[in-house]
């Protein structure tokens, strides 16, 4: 038994805990998958392939539970997995010990290492790329999402790199400018000459399907119409057919012709270039897509992923055009835009630009296409692909890899086009349209996002030019009206000529506002009025409030020369002012009224000047001006 005093306090456990569970690390390979096209396709992080694993297994982790929770798209899976790659590399040539490197470690070696690599990433891309900054940032965003892991540790100094400034300014890259109006115009006519070339290929392929007689096993594999019919009918897949073709010595002159539609016939591949040319005679080509993506693109101004984007739902057809309902990923936006067309137009070899007929256009030459594509609502824009095996499918556009870019299909046209050939340069030339018509007016002009995001992609080059000059226009119109539009000057033969019809409808005068302001009823003290309830300074039916001070700056103002001494009175005022206040603060007060005086001014002979002060002196005028006027400026 223990002796007195050799019992020690034992603390109260209290209620049962239940014991944390801590999560196993992963070990092996980090796999991701990520929405391709139709399907899935996986990404794959090996940890165990660099010297820096623990803080590659790390970032591969929230990697992989962040593609889990969003499911983005390949290409943003693909950015992250290149980002941490990056930063591995990176850390195994260059840290001293990358063995150690981990984000709940000391974290200082860690900190060093991601400043360091921040400073030399810009250097592998050219000047201006926005791609080292996209990298950095991915690198930060799956620290951030492991710190904000619940029962996660993390290093304090990687805390606080978390907390700072953006590890890296975004570059900026130069804007892309307009196509010319001959470069836009070539790339029409090219896709128009595209569009007709289709029509008459897929009618071909109709009216072999009408004259088809039924199964080639039936009636004979000599006839195109029949591998055709078997083909769109789902009775034989093109493996099948491709399979059980004679050998291409026996075809006849229709087959050989058929399979010669995309180029010279060889033997080795004769039986697959039969295969692509049914297909052909089908659906329309990846080519032929291209067109109708630049024709729309210069006939709606839409961005190229809002246009490619439509599916057979999306279009509306009404009274006088077509309705769109276009879906802008970037910006989360759906919008509906109606597009009007005066007429039904039928376009001749020029090729013009009418939403509604692209549309119907495009609508009757994919309807089998949509028909034979397993989704509702299906895309517009389905292409078709013929693989080595000769199986034929149908898959949205995509604009990616060389077989999808516009560079090939410009090429393919020989057309000569300045660098660098992308399609938002299309819809850039829409925007300079818009602007020029719209005469610079921003805000009718950014329609379809932000004014911001005009200004920062929209808003150079030729655009910023027109805008520029339409500012500038608008500027020395409203200067030059309101220069124009002040004061009538009338001499004593004017004077008395207006009791004259013709001088008072040249005027705008009623007899009787032409008498009152003869007699001096009209008088506002500087200068007479035509009518002093109809101010534009004031709202209408009003008395004016600024006369006299704004007379000289007004349309309704009459100067006879009996108001010759109140003007010199008014100039001396000026003069007064002009001492008293700051250069651009009189400008921006009194200029406009001292160049209308001056300009009235140099109209009278010195003798009148010397008349109209010795009238000041001898009846002991004054300037008749509110008491506003001189508390206003003398505070």
């Amino acid at each position: 038994m223990p002796r007195r005093g050799e019992f020690e306090a034992v603390a109260d456990p209290g209620e049962p805990q239940e014991p944390i569970s801590v999560e196993a690390p992963r070990i092996g390979r980090r796999v991701a998958v990520a929405a391709y096209r139709e399907g899935t396709t996986e990404r794959v992080l090996d940890p165990g392939a660099y010297a820096c694993s623990t803080l590659v297994a790390q970032l591969a982790d929230e990697w992989v539970d962040y593609t889990a929770l969003t499911r983005p798209h390949y290409s943003t899976v693909s950015g992250y997995q290149i980002a941490v790659k990056s930063l591995a590399e990176w850390a195994d040539k260059h840290a001293e010990a990358p063995q150690d490197l981990s984000l709940d470690g000391d974290g200082v070696a860690v900190v060093k290492l991601i400043l360091d690599w921040c400073r030399k990433l810009p250097s592998g891309y050219k000047a201006g790329s926005a791609r080292p900054s996209e990298i950095a940032s991915q690198v930060r965003s799956l620290m951030q999402l492991r710190a904000e892991r619940p029962g996660t540790a993390v290093a304090e100094p990687v805390l606080g790199l978390l907390a700072g400034p953006p590890w890296m300014r975004v570059g900026m890259g130069n804007e892309l400018d307009e196509f010319s109006r001959k470069e836009k115009k070539a790339l029409i006519r090219a896709a128009w000459a595209d569009v007709r070339e289709m029509d008459v290929r897929l009618e071909r392929g109709r009216k072999l399907l009408a004259r088809a007689t039924g199964h080639p096993e039936v009636h004979g594999w000599q006839d195109p119409a029949n591998l055709l019919w078997a083909l769109a009918e789902g009775a034989m897949s093109g493996p099948e057919i491709r399979k059980l073709l004679p050998s291409p010595a026996l075809w006849s002159k229709d087959l050989s012709d058929l399979a010669a539609m995309r180029g010279p016939v060889r033997a080795a591949n004769a039986r697959h270039q039969l295969i692509i040319s049914l297909a052909n005679l089908l659906y329309p080509r990846r080519r032929e897509l291209h067109a109708f993506r630049v024709l729309l693109t210069a006939a709606t101004g839409a961005s190229p992923e809002e246009i490619t984007g439509l599916t057979e739902d999306d279009a509306e057809f009404t009274a006088g055009g077509v309705m769109l309902r276009m879906t802008k990923l970037r910006a989360r936006r759906v919008r509906t835009r109606t597009f009007r067309s005066a007429q039904d137009v039928s376009f001749p070899d020029r090729g013009t630009l009418n939403v509604a007929e692209i549309v119907t256009r495009m609508l009757a030459v994919t309807e089998r296409a949509r028909q034979d594509y397993d989704a509702d609502p299906a895309p517009l824009f389905l292409q078709v692909a013929v693989s080595a095996a000769g199986e034929v499918s149908l898959s949205k556009f995509h604009h990616t890899g060389p077989e999808g870019s516009i560079r090939k299909w410009v090429g393919q046209h020989g057309l000569k086009i300045s660098e660098p050939i992308n399609i938002r340069r299309m819809r850039k030339s829409v925007k300079v349209e818009k602007a020029i018509a719209y005469r610079g007016v921003v805000s009718d002009i950014a329609d379809d996002h932000t004014v911001q995001t005009y200004r920062g992609h929209y808003a150079h080059g030729t655009t910023l030019h027109v805008i520029s000059g339409a500012t500038v226009n608008r500027a020395q119109e409203r200067w030059l009206k309101r220069a124009l539009e002040g004061p009538v000057v009338l001499d004593e033969k004017s004077s008395d000529e207006l009791k004259t019809s013709p001088a008072l409808q040249a005027l705008g005068l009623t007899s009787e506002q032409a008498e009152e302001i003869r007699t001096g009823e009209l008088d506002m003290g500087v200068t007479s009025c035509r009518d002093p309830y109809a101010s534009p300074f004031n709202k209408a039916g009003e008395l004016c409030a600024v006369a006299p001070l704004r007379c000289l700056e007004c349309r309704n103002a009459f100067i006879l020369p009996s108001n010759l001494p109140q003007l010199l009175l008014f100039a001396d005022h000026l003069t007064g002012l002009r001492k008293r206040l700051s250069p651009p603060h009189f400008h921006t007060l009194w200029g406009q009224s001292e160049a209308n005086l001056k300009a009235v001014l140099g109209e009278r002979t010195p003798t009148e000047i010397d008349k109209a002060r010795r009238q000041i002196e001898t009846q002991g005028l004054r300037l008749q001006l509110p008491l506003s006027a001189y508390t206003e400026f003398d505070r």
